[in-house]
């Protein structure tokens, strides 16, 4: 029974340093302080780049 306490406890834990993790990751993703190698905010930019040469109304 004790066994069990401790075992969901610790699940417990890891599953909350695992979703602080995945915020922290975001967060340093948008910044840009870390790259999970899809670029999405530069393709972004490129993007608006390429609207504006276009010139569309």
């Amino acid at each position: 029974m004790i066994r069990k306490i401790v075992t969901n406890i610790f699940s417990s834990i890891q599953l909350l340093f695992a979703g602080l993790w995945f915020v922290i990751r975001i967060i340093l993703e948008y910044f840009g302080f870390i790259s999970d190698g899809n670029d999405r905010t530069t393709g972004i930019k490129d993007l608006r780049e390429e609207y504006k040469k276009a010139n569309y109304k």
